[in-house]
């Protein structure tokens, strides 16, 4: 052997694994790093082809610890062409959307949709790119090394599919252009890497910048969407401040529309001629913008106006303040989609006001938390649901003779997502809350997990570590993760901070498997002057446990049963007497105490009586003494 071969292997055997230690902590202590996209477009609308044309560039910056050799683009409006991903699995899922089914694969050369470039440079310089379906895959010249700023400047022109889903030109409603994933769209790049996903129908990540936008389209059509117009005075369209004088600069019959975005992720616009347009500027200055069709529904677009600010109000309150200057409630799309600083809403329904709290609660739980909504739908879609239901539930309440809900509206907020993920749930075909979006086997089962189930996990939190911790921990979720992209893990920890409970199981049961609560009163059984109570655990996944026993003479006695994995307890919640009983461990199938009354005085056993739970069968909760002298 060679000796000093051998210890000069092994000193650069040390030398690479303190490298690679090295590197790793760096890793790990910057894992959270953001990448940023700040974008300036110029655009031109052919309103007579449904074509357009456009300039972009993208000043990128990689805020990662690793070197990019490549990067990749969405190219949203490629979807809508016969044999796109979207079309075959439209065509092959069991339970297609209604609004896509075939009718993709029957669009004409003038009716599809299409981004195709003809330039990109890095810092100047060509770079090869292929378009693969959706996607747009860039090898780069020059790596992009960490920290690193460096230019794209693209040249690209579009035709705008007839309206199937989202996007797209005359809708159902006659709304000419309803202007959603229209441009091509850098792909995030995080700490789990690359997410170039394809559009086959579902939802977004994107990278945070700032945009900057100048539209031209025919002067007649009014434009709203994301961000700020920079020129209302040479605009006009309702968008001049009252008394302002209006010098539109018409060039070859059109308008150059400039607008601005700081903060956001992602940019949607709508044009029409026949906008009607309105604002209504709220106590605290944000200016909230309502466009839609002349002469259609108007006394509820009016009606929707003020409702719409006490929504903002209620949010604002609850859930964080909402930290943009302006919000646009537009008529367009296909039924009601979010956005940054807008929506898009079919206009011509009976009611407008729950759709409209719904999409603008997104830019909470969307908008300004950006998480990855394809990855982790629950966290948008399912947060969203949750709090539309207590804002709906606080509008009855103000606007009506309804009776006055709860403090937190859990009569409405628990059972808003439990109703379609319980059928889920029993349904056989359950999938995980961890299922990515574009995954799962039927669209009915997404929407049940994603708007149902995600609506549980928030207020099923409520039970488990209490409300006043769950209302704390909303709006310091919001508070340490706005402009970020929170995962499962990082909303879950801020609900351990403010509640000093470890809730690990709660997502190791609740979002990675679909093993199902289901707790029962098993035995009631007196013995002399006492009762003994056995619980059951039925389901696989644990709980803790309130039981509310309810005796002849009206008192009540809530006993409690924490988990002992949850190391803690939660607080009382009502004014009842209240019994805190040695922890529940997840291994035990039963549970078994007494009380120091008589059976004979006793009328009820309950098992969460709130509801909160999320139990799928309810009926097994409850035992009841008029049912055992009936068997008498």
């Amino acid at each position: 052997m060679n000796l000093r071969r051998i210890a000069q292997a092994s000193f650069l055997l040390s030398i690479c694994s303190l490298a690679l230690a090295q590197n790793l902590a760096d890793r790990s202590s910057n894992e959270r790093w953001q990448q940023r996209a700040n974008y300036y477009m110029e655009v031109e609308m052919d309103v007579e082809s449904n074509q357009f044309f456009g300039e972009q560039k993208i000043d990128y910056t990689n805020n990662s610890p690793d070197e990019l050799n490549q990067v990749f683009y969405h190219l949203y409006f490629n979807a809508f062409q016969p044999g796109s991903m979207m079309d075959v699995r439209s065509r092959t899922i069991a339970d297609p959307d209604r609004r896509v089914r075939d009718r993709i694969s029957k669009l004409g050369e003038d009716e599809i949709g299409y981004q195709k470039i003809t330039s990109l440079k890095q810092n100047g310089t060509d770079v090869k790119y292929e378009v693969v379906g959706t996607v747009l895959e860039v090898q780069l010249n020059q790596p992009i090394k960490p920290g690193e700023t460096v230019t794209f400047d693209m040249v690209w022109n579009g035709q705008v599919p007839l309206q199937i889903r989202r996007s797209g030109r005359d809708n159902r409603e006659g709304i000419r252009y309803s202007m959603a994933q229209w441009f091509p769209k850098m792909a995030e790049y995080d700490y789990q890497g690359w997410h170039a996903d394809e559009y086959i129908g579902r939802e977004f990540y994107g990278v945070w910048g700032d945009y900057e936008l100048k539209l031209t389209i025919d002067k007649d059509y009014v434009v709203g969407g994301t961000g700020y117009l920079q020129n209302p005075q040479e605009i006009g369209h309702g968008y001049e401040d009252e008394g302002q004088t209006v010098n539109q600069k018409v060039v070859n019959g059109k308008l150059t529309w400039h607008f601005v975005a700081p903060d956001v992720h992602d940019f949607m616009w709508a044009a029409d001629p026949d906008y009607l347009h309105n604002k209504l500027t709220m106590k605290n200055g944000i200016v909230l913008h309502f466009l839609h069709q002349k002469g259609q529904n108007e006394e509820n677009w009016e009606k929707l106006r003020p409702l719409t600010e006490m929504s903002f109000e209620y949010a604002n309150e609850y859930f964080g303040q909402y930290p943009y200057k302006q919000f646009s409630v537009i008529q367009g799309g296909d039924g009601g989609m979010e956005y940054p600083m807008s929506t898009l809403i079919t206009g011509q329904r009976g009611s407008l006001l729950g759709v409209t709290i719904h999409e603008s609660m997104h830019d909470w739980y969307h908008g300004v938390l950006g998480s990855n909504e394809a990855l982790h739908p629950w966290m948008d879609e399912g947060f969203t649901s949750y709090a539309s239901s207590r804002i709906s539930a606080h509008i009855r309440y103000e606007t009506t003779d309804a009776e006055k809900p709860e403090t937190t509206m859990e009569n409405i907020g628990s059972r808003s997502g439990q109703g379609g993920y319980l059928n889920s749930a029993k349904s056989g075909r359950e999938e995980a809350l961890s299922t990515h979006s574009d995954h799962y086997e039927y669209n009915g089962i997404y929407s049940a997990a994603a708007y149902g189930k995600g609506a549980v996990w928030m207020s099923q939190l409520g039970y488990v570590i209490g409300e006043e911790a769950r209302d704390k921990g909303l709006l310091e979720y919001f508070n340490q993760w706005k402009f970020k992209h929170p995962n499962p893990n990082d909303v879950l920890r801020v609900f351990e901070e403010v509640s000093g409970l470890e809730l690990d199981w709660y997502n190791e049961y609740f979002v990675y498997t679909t093993k199902q609560i289901d707790y029962a009163v098993g035995e009631v059984v007196g013995e002399g002057e006492k009762t003994n109570i056995t619980l059951n655990k039925v389901g696989k996944m644990p709980m803790p446990v309130d039981v509310v026993i309810t005796y002849k003479d009206g008192t009540k006695e809530v006993h409690y049963m924490a988990l002992r994995m949850m190391r803690g307890e939660k607080p009382a919640e009502t004014n009842d007497k209240r019994i805190v009983h040695e922890d529940w461990p997840w291994t035990n199938p039963t549970y078994n105490f007494s009380i120091d009354r008589p059976i004979s005085e006793v009328a009820s056993v309950v098992i969460d009586p709130s509801g909160r739970m999320a139990d799928i069968d309810k009926e097994n909760n409850k035992w009841a003494a008029e049912k055992l002298e009936n068997k008498k």
